[in-house]
């Protein structure tokens, strides 16, 4: 009897702790932006965009960049068609992996859906993440399944953003093409990832240890927020037990198709790319694949703060700039900077709206299948 009082006592803590921090986050999620802030940041983004362009092509010739594109033959086209087409599936790949009963094509439809909003509106990640819950939400998955598949994907899409980098410089020195500048790159990329495995491992250590980094993450963040005259932050200490707990069953028994995954949703992106410049001229030995991937990691990085919808404008400008000072002809850089962001970027915007709409009739016509479906997690 003294123990069923315990565990159930235990239950209800969780349980608390739990109401806690969801109330928490939906504070967070309720929170809009004013009018004159969406406003602000739309003119801002256009702006930005309008200006790293203009700047970007000012000195070359337009007439050649079209030349190098039109020039691809129909093979290479289709090639690329094939990439591309690969790249978007394996969007659905990762969150498969991370959300277990979870089908490819309802993973198709969310991720395409929620990058066509990230890649066109101005905050665009915050709402994604917030159709991400409801389209699960939709199919019978509950809100704290849904939260650590978010949680995981977001932290191991950060560890691929900070190892690749890493991955790529020292690509380069093997072949001999190492510089003080990319052994000091190399070197803060590698601890910058030694530091965010160590925090994170810290957290799955034990609920103690878990606390511990929510309490310092939280005075961090409420410092921060201080700054800028906004409202301190609450229930972190709460949230990241709750995302130990949680997460600690879903890696132990899943943590190397989550990696794999994330490692190949972000290789296919890069195979685009050099699938892009190949086909528009710019040969291996112009700039070679370890430095294409070297650039390619770092416009990734650029992307961490999101001064644009999609990184648009910024991915282009790391990405013209780093493969041209590697040695790219511009024109013939441009050229393909151009064909990979319409693949990347452009694409999954017109297939993101057709599943987006197909989801909000699918969910209109059938609105009781959340409660009826055999998905359902605790």
């Amino acid at each position: 009897m003294g123990d069923d009082g315990q565990r159930e006592g235990r239950a209800m803590s969780e349980r608390a702790a739990e109401q806690a921090a969801d109330d928490a986050a939906g504070e967070t999620t309720a929170r809009k932006s004013s009018p004159a802030k969406t406003f602000f940041r739309v003119v801002f983004s256009l702006v930005l965009i309008a200006a790293i362009f203009y700047f970007l092509l000012r000195d070359i010739s337009l007439a050649d960049v079209w030349a190098a594109i039109t020039a691809m033959t129909w093979g290479e086209l289709a090639g690329l068609a094939v990439v591309a087409a690969w790249n978007l599936c394996t969007y659905a790949f990762v969150w498969m992996t991370v959300t277990p009963g979870l089908s490819f094509g309802r993973a198709m439809i969310m991720t395409q859906a929620t990058t066509a909003i990230t890649n066109t509106v101005p905050a665009g990640s915050a709402i994604g993440i917030g159709m991400t819950y409801a389209m699960l939400h939709s199919w019978g998955f509950s809100r704290s399944r849904t939260t650590i598949a978010v949680l995981v994907s977001g932290v191991w899409n950060a560890f691929a953003k900070l190892a690749i980098p890493v991955l790529a410089l020292a690509l380069i020195a093997l072949q001999g093409n190492a510089s003080a500048t990319r052994i000091t790159a190399a070197l803060l990329g590698i601890g910058g990832l030694i530091a965010a495995v160590v925090i994170f491992a810290l957290m799955l250590r034990s609920e103690r240890m878990a606390e511990k980094v929510g309490i310092i993450a939280g005075r961090v963040a409420s410092r921060l927020l201080a700054l800028i005259r906004r409202a301190p932050v609450h229930g972190w200490e709460i949230a990241t037990v709750k995302f130990r707990n949680r997460t600690i069953d879903l890696l132990e028994h899943r943590w190397l198709p989550i990696t794999a995954a994330t490692l190949v949703s972000h290789l296919s992106l890069y195979l685009v790319l050099l699938v892009c410049l190949w086909d528009v001229g710019v040969s291996n030995a112009e700039v070679n694949w370890a430095e294409v991937l070297a650039v390619f990691a770092f416009a990734r990085l650029a992307t961490a703060i999101p001064f644009t919808p999609g990184g648009a404008g910024v991915v282009e400008a790391v990405l013209i700039t780093g493969l041209t000072a590697a040695g790219g002809d511009k024109p013939e850089v441009v050229a393909a900077v151009l064909v990979y962001r319409a693949l990347t970027w452009g694409l999954p915007i017109l297939v993101g709206i057709f599943c987006l709409l197909w989801w909000r009739r699918q969910s209109l016509s059938h609105p009781a299948e959340a409660t009826s479906t055999g998905a359902t997690p605790p």
